[in-house]
This record gives C-alpha cells, sequence and structure tokens, in this order.
C-alpha cells in the first residue's frame, strides 16, 4: 500500500517518565460501582507493607445518613470489642480497640495482587498533545474486610474457655514430654519452611503495618506527586535512528529477564526450571542448549539433537564438537542420550508430592537408568522396593526416561540406536566402564530388598513352627471296659 493510501494523519510524541517507577500503585475496586467516588471520602487511617507490597485504607462512614442504621453499627462495634470502647484508653500493651468511638464509624479495604507481573502495564497520561508513559510498581485490588466478626468469633471462645477453667476446681496432672531439639536442626528446619508456600504466607504476616499519609486528589501535595507522572527529558530516543532488525533486538532483548513458566511435564523439579524460548536459546553457550534440549526432551537421539540445533539455534553447529559437550550434560543409554539426575533434579529442589530430597530423587533415577542398561523393561513395583521412595515420586522418575506399554511394564522412550553404537565404540565402551564401576552398588540396592523380604518369610515361618510345637499332641480315643459301683 502507498503512502498516498494511507496518509499520515498526526504525530504525537510519546516520553517515558521513570520519576514514580517504584512507589507508583494502581488501585482496583471490584466490589464497587462506577458510580461511588472516593475523592470525597474521609480516610480515617492508612498503612502498607512496602516489602509485601500491601496497602490497608479504612474508609470513614456517615454515621449521621439517614440510611445509616446507628444500632446495628453499635452492635458490630460491640461484637467486635467486647464492650462500649468510646472514650475509653486501652491498658498498656493490649490491642487497641476496632471502633473507639463505640459505633461502626469506618470500612477497612486490604489488598491483594490482581497481577503478579506488572512488567506490561503503564500509566499514560494526554495533555497539550504529548503522551507521556510511567511504569507501574504494583497492580492491587481493595477489598473489604469484615474484621469485626472475626474478633467476635476469637472474643467468645476465649471467654468460653475461661468459664470452662473457673469450672474446673480441681487441678488435673497431666504427664507432658519434652523433647529438646538440635540447633542445626531447628535452623534447618526453618530454611525448608521458608521455601514453602507456609513460610511466604507466614513472612507476609510477620511484616508489621507502616503508617502512611492519604493526600486526598486537590491537596498540594497530591498535586506535586501527579507533576512525577511527566517526563523531565524530552530528549529524543537514539534508538529511533536504528535499522527496524536492531531497533527490534534492542526493544526485546534475548538474554535478560527469563521469565520463569511451569512446564506442563508433571516432574518433582517443574516448579523451578525455567523454560526458555528460541530466542533465548540462541544467546545461550552450546553447552547449556544441549542442558535445555535434553532436560526438555527427556530422551534424544545424537542425530535429533544436530538436526534441533542446525534448524532452530545454528545452521552452521559442529557435530564434532556437540559430541565433545554432550558426556558433560548427558548419559548414553543403549545409543540415546538422556540428561544427568543432577540436570533433572536440582540441588536443594523438594518433589511436589511428599518434599523428598533431591538427593534421593538422583539416586533412584540413577538406579533406574543403571537398570535400563541391563533389562529393556522395569516394573514400578521393583523400583518402589529397591529406592524406597513414594508411589507419586517412584512415578515422577520414571517418566523423566521411560513410558508405560501395552503390557504395563516400563520402557525406554526410544528404541536403540544401533548405528551410533557402531559408530563411536569408545563412547560405548566408556559407559559400559561407568555401569561396571557402579553395578555392585545397585546390587545391594537390590540384595537389600530381597533381605527384606526373606527376614519377613523367615519371621512368619518361625512364629508358625513355635506355634506348632506349643500346642499340645492330640488325644487318643481308646475304648475301654469297665464298671461302675453306684
Amino acid at each position: 500500500m502507498e503512502d498516498e493510501d494511507d496518509p499520515v494523519v498526526e504525530e504525537i510524541p510519546v516520553f517515558l517518565s521513570k520519576n514514580l517507577r517504584d512507589s507508583l500503585y494502581l488501585f482496583q475496586y471490584p466490589t464497587k460501582t462506577e458510580l461511588p467516588n472516593h475523592d470525597d471520602s474521609v480516610i480515617v487511617n492508612c498503612c502498607v507493607k512496602p516489602i509485601a507490597q500491601e496497602v490497608k485504607v479504612d474508609f470513614g462512614l456517615d454515621i449521621e445518613s439517614a440510611h445509616f442504621d446507628r444500632f446495628k453499627g453499635e452492635q458490630f462495634a460491640v461484637a467486635a470489642d467486647g464492650k462500649n470502647t468510646y472514650g475509653a484508653v486501652p491498658p498498656k500493651g493490649q490491642e487497641r480497640p476496632t471502633y473507639k468511638r463505640g459505633i461502626m464509624d469506618k470500612q477497612a479495604f486490604t489488598s491483594s495482587r490482581s497481577i503478579t507481573d506488572v512488567a506490561k502495564y503503564i500509566v499514560g497520561i494526554f495533555t497539550d498533545r504529548e503522551v507521556h508513559l510511567s511504569p507501574l510498581t504494583s497492580i492491587v485490588q481493595m477489598r473489604p474486610v469484615l474484621s469485626h466478626f472475626d474478633k467476635e468469633d476469637k472474643r467468645k471462645k476465649a471467654e468460653l474457655k475461661a468459664q470452662t477453667e473457673d469450672t474446673d476446681d480441681d487441678e488435673v496432672l497431666q504427664q507432658v514430654t519434652v523433647k529438646f531439639a538440635r540447633g542445626n536442626a531447628k535452623n534447618s528446619g526453618k530454611e525448608q519452611r521458608a521455601g514453602t508456600y507456609d513460610g511466604f504466607v507466614q513472612r507476609i504476616a510477620d511484616e508489621p503495618w507502616c503508617e502512611a499519609y492519604w493526600h486526598s486528589r486537590a491537596t498540594p501535595t497530591a498535586e506535586l506527586e501527579r507533576q512525577k507522572l511527566f517526563a523531565t527529558s524530552h530528549h529524543g530516543s537514539s534508538s529511533l535512528a536504528l535499522a527496524p532488525d536492531e531497533y527490534l533486538r534492542k526493544l526485546l532483548p534475548y538474554d535478560e529477564h527469563v521469565q520463569t513458566v511451569a512446564p506442563p511435564a508433571a516432574s518433582a523439579a517443574a516448579q523451578v526450571l525455567p523454560v526458555y524460548n528460541k530466542a533465548m536459546l540462541k544467546s545461550m553457550p552450546l553447552l547449556e542448549q544441549l542442558t535445555v534440549l535434553l532436560r526438555d526432551a527427556r530422551m534424544l537421539s545424537f542425530s535429533d539433537v544436530i538436526s534441533i540445533l542446525a534448524e532452530h539455534v545454528d545452521p552452521h553447529v559442529a557435530a564434532d564438537k556437540v559430541l565433545a559437550l554432550l558426556p558433560q550434560v548427558g548419559i548414553l543409554l543403549h545409543g540415546n542420550w538422556v540428561p544427568k539426575s543432577e540436570v533433572v533434579f536440582p540441588e536443594k529442589v523438594l518433589s511436589h508430592a511428599n518434599g523428598v530430597s533431591a538427593e534421593q530423587m538422583i539416586r533412584a533415577r540413577d538406579y533406574i537408568l543403571f537398570r535400563f542398561s541391563r533389562t529393556p523393561y522395569l516394573f514400578r513395583a521393583q523400583v518402589m522396593a529397591a529406592t524406597q521412595l513414594p508411589p507419586a515420586e517412584t512415578l515422577d522418575v520414571l517418566k523423566t526416561v521411560a513410558r508405560v506399554n501395552n503390557t504395563k511394564r516400563w520402557e525406554l522412550l526410544l528404541p536403540p540406536d544401533k548405528e551410533f553404537e557402531q559408530k563411536y565404540p569408545e563412547l560405548v565402551s566408556r559407559q559400559e566402564y561407568h555401569w561396571t564401576a557402579s553395578e555392585q552398588h545397585y546390587n545391594e540396592m537390590d540384595w537389600a530388598r530381597e533381605t527384606k523380604r526373606v527376614r519377613k518369610r523367615s519371621t512368619r515361618k518361625s512364629e508358625s513352627q513355635s506355634l506348632t510345637s506349643a500346642m499340645p499332641p492330640p488325644a487318643m480315643n481308646h475304648s475301654t471296659t469297665g464298671s461302675v459301683d453306684a
């Protein structure tokens, strides 16, 4: 299409302001309609949690309004604080009353994050034929909090407990068991809980509220902050003078801000391992490219590795260089390459089902790889007995290298590549030396499983023998003839 057919009507300059990039929040009120306006609202209190990026705002209620039920408001205040707190000063160390005036005269709103990644959202102002854009720090949704009901339930339970303790005249002695934990174990437990969801929630709850000032729209302070939405520098960007391809690479860099995405595979490490796109793969060294390919594909032949790299990453990739780096991140199994267990289960990663450590998962997967080097099929019960893993973790480990066939047995994802084994016998021999060196260790795992089975069987046998020897001999029925004196 020619420029004459699609003329430029107007050019509007766009400026980027970063004055509020660390403190610009967007408030959303999903429970409110567009009719109420908070510009004229009375803000009783405002608090923030800077680290958790949470906000709490108390909006004042018009208790003199004809639509306000004063009796119900007083009931809510008494239910929350237990008694009329109008004008009362709380004792030192006790919690302040929710409603100081003895009536529900405010409504609390707390925030929750609606979007975790706000990097692609901005706020814009159009004025004087210019557009000024400002990046957001967070987008939160403000919802009402009915904390007075929670306080009422808590207070009633405390009063009921106090009455129950008063009725118990006799003191009941109970045996108490005291356990002392080691310092290292306590610290390790804290470290494990810190990485869990419960630890994340606890850290948010432990962060104290910081009181803040609320400046309404018409105040001079709010106007000064609003001026920060405008860019102070109006110099043009040098990026506009670049070629289209160079400008696109600068606009979307491939080696920065890798977004972590949970892969669809049900593996134990699926929640922490990132997924890379093709552009990110091109910017990596060859060794990291091979690591990502093997980890995501689970099993690849050498020809597939070369084909993927040549088609999507580097058309001039050298097969000799790839072959020299593959043993560093992969294991040769019947002519195909599988990732090392340390690649599939990184250090300090726990399984998603039962929290099994990465060390145990690596040990179980190495056992499975060794057994597949000796036999074409495995049974899930066999792997569970040898590795002592729960059923969910055993399934996760097996899925990293095998699949279930029609006979309910586990087999490798790909058939053996005899052509590669014949072409590179030195790699096959090197891998076989590794299997031979570790064969005794894996045989001991099977031996331990068989020993437990024999011990159980022998125990049952000895119990049956002891029962048999303890039984009295059966009584013999003899026919006798005699006379009985009356």
